[in-house]
């Protein structure tokens, strides 16, 4: 991934409102040091993240990624982001942006330990080349999360709702998914339910009807799932969140894989059985995510 851009954020307290946030921003070389040794964001993977893709230099979906921000940190105690001065940091790295497809990463760090302030900053990179996910699908694995659908509810202590840096899980079951002969897995739980790739959330389809597992099983609430819910009510069509069965996967007579930056990926098959891939209605799907979206 090529860095274009990078800023420091100095955290200011929720409270504050004003008008220009410029002086607590500091532009950084992208590919210099940037965090103290001692960062809990590097130490521990204590800190939370969001993901926005930018397309011809606009963010895409900004208000739905600063309230996930803002909920992650909650779940995490950290302090409350200021979202207006996240709004003007991505307006600024925004400015930096090219033609074509950029990702924009928020992230926010519970600092070194014991500091006075967390640790917050922005990067603008290329986005990866998705075009071959997008039109021939991804072929999927689905991997045992090692927890039942009601352990969220009695564990919340474990975040299993927070978008934290601690990804070396999701990591980890993308390179089993491969060693399987996959390209990416959907976690589902112990007692067999479908939960959310490592890094995007699932829709089916069934005839008219699209369903995504519901987001109280300790899931990430997709924000592009959410927008996408919303182009497809408009359309007509009936959506719903379901508790989703393995068996599902299967029946679904099809099924995407949908994130900020991959957009929505056709799953072309599950565990090695072939699935159909409806390659008109995904176009149609990214011609939508494609489009200027806040």
């Amino acid at each position: 991934m090529a860095w274009r851009f990078a800023l420091v954020i100095d955290p200011v307290a929720s409270d504050i409102r004003r008008d220009d946030f410029s002086d607590t921003l500091a532009v950084i070389d992208p590919d210099g040091p940037a965090l103290r040794v001692g960062d809990l964001s590097a130490q521990r993977g204590d800190g939370v993240f969001e993901s926005l893709g930018v397309v011809d230099g606009h963010p895409q979906e900004v208000g739905p990624h600063l309230a996930r921000l803002a909920h992650s940190a909650g779940l995490c105690d950290l302090p409350e982001p200021n979202l207006d001065q996240w709004r003007a940091a991505i307006d600024r790295a925004a400015a930096e942006a090219p033609a074509g497809e950029s990702v924009i990463k928020l992230i926010l760090s519970r600092g070194v330990e014991h500091g006075p302030a967390p640790t917050a900053w922005l990067t603008l990179a290329d986005a990866p080349d998705n075009a071959r996910s997008r039109t021939e699908g991804v072929r999927i694995a689905a991997l045992d999360r090692g927890y039942a659908l009601d352990v969220p509810a009695r564990a919340p202590w474990l975040l299993l709702g927070a978008k934290t840096l601690s990804y070396a899980v999701n990591m980890a079951a993308i390179r089993e998914a491969k060693r399987r002969g996959a390209d990416d897995a959907v976690f589902v739980t112990s007692d067999g339910f479908v939960l959310e790739a490592p890094t995007a959330s699932i829709v089916l389809r069934f005839g008219g009807r699209f369903v995504t597992p519901t987001p109280n099983a300790g899931i990430l609430h997709g924000t592009t799932q959410l927008s996408l819910f919303a182009h497809l009510e408009q359309r007509g069509f009936e959506t719903a969140y379901e508790t989703v069965p393995v068996s599902d996967l299967g029946r679904a007579d099809a099924a995407w894989l949908l994130s900020s930056v991959r957009l929505a990926a056709p799953i072309s098959a599950v565990d090695g059985e072939a699935k159909a891939v409806d390659h008109a209605f995904t176009d149609e799907l990214n011609a939508y995510l494609l489009s200027p979206r806040d």
